[in-house]
C-alpha cells in the first residue's frame, strides 16, 4: 500500500481497548445526558425539553459512548443544517474523568459519519482550548466568531470541516 492510500486509523479502537463502547442514545438515556450536561456545561446546559427535542426532531444522529463500568462516558447530538450540505454538531461532551482518552474524536467522527454530510459546523466557547485544538486537529477551521453568543456572554467560535466523500482525491 503506497503512502498516500495509507489507511486512516479508526477512532474507536483504542478506546474500545479500554472497554468503551460506541452506541445509539435513546430517549432511556435522557436522565443520565442531562446530568452530564450539568456537569460539562454549567452555564448552558440544555434542559430536559431541549435534549427531548434532540431525540424528536427528524434526521438528528444521537450517539453515547459507555464506559466499561456501564456509566455514561460521552454523548453527541448532530443534525442537518438548513443547508442542504451542511450538519451541525449539537452538543458534544465527555465526562471529565473519561477525557483525554479519544473518546471525544471517537464521538466526533461517529457523528460526521452517521450524518453524512459534506460539511459540518459546530459552535465552542472560546475558552474551551482543549475542544479547539481537537477540532483543529481534526479539520475544523473558525469561519465566524458570535460574540455573546453563550449565556454568560462569551464569544462563541463556529468551525467548519469540509468532508473529502471516500474515495475521493485531491
Amino acid at each position: 500500500m503506497a503512502a498516500s492510500e495509507a489507511r486512516v486509523p479508526d477512532p474507536g479502537a483504542a478506546p474500545a481497548a479500554l472497554g468503551y463502547r460506541l452506541a445509539r442514545a435513546t430517549l432511556l438515556d435522557l436522565r443520565a445526558i442531562y446530568r452530564l450536561e450539568q456537569v460539562i456545561f454549567p452555564y448552558d446546559a440544555y434542559t430536559y425539553l431541549d435534549l427531548l427535542l434532540l431525540f424528536l426532531w427528524p434526521g438528528t444522529r444521537n450517539l453515547k459512548i459507555v464506559a466499561p463500568d456501564g456509566s455514561l462516558a460521552g454523548f453527541v447530538s448532530a443534525g442537518p443544517g438548513l443547508a442542504r450540505r451542511r450538519g451541525w454538531i449539537i452538543t458534544l461532551g465527555v465526562a471529565p474523568e473519561h477525557q483525554r482518552r479519544g473518546l471525544g474524536r471517537w464521538l466526533l467522527t461517529a457523528a460526521e459519519q452517521r450524518l453524512g454530510r459534506p460539511e459540518m459546523r459546530l459552535t465552542v466557547r472560546t475558552s474551551n482550548a482543549p475542544a479547539i485544538a481537537l477540532y483543529h486537529q481534526m479539520g475544523y477551521n473558525v469561519v465566524e466568531r458570535k460574540p455573546g453568543y453563550y449565556r454568560n456572554g462569551e464569544t462563541g467560535l463556529v468551525m467548519e470541516r469540509r468532508i473529502r466523500p471516500t474515495g475521493e482525491t485531491r
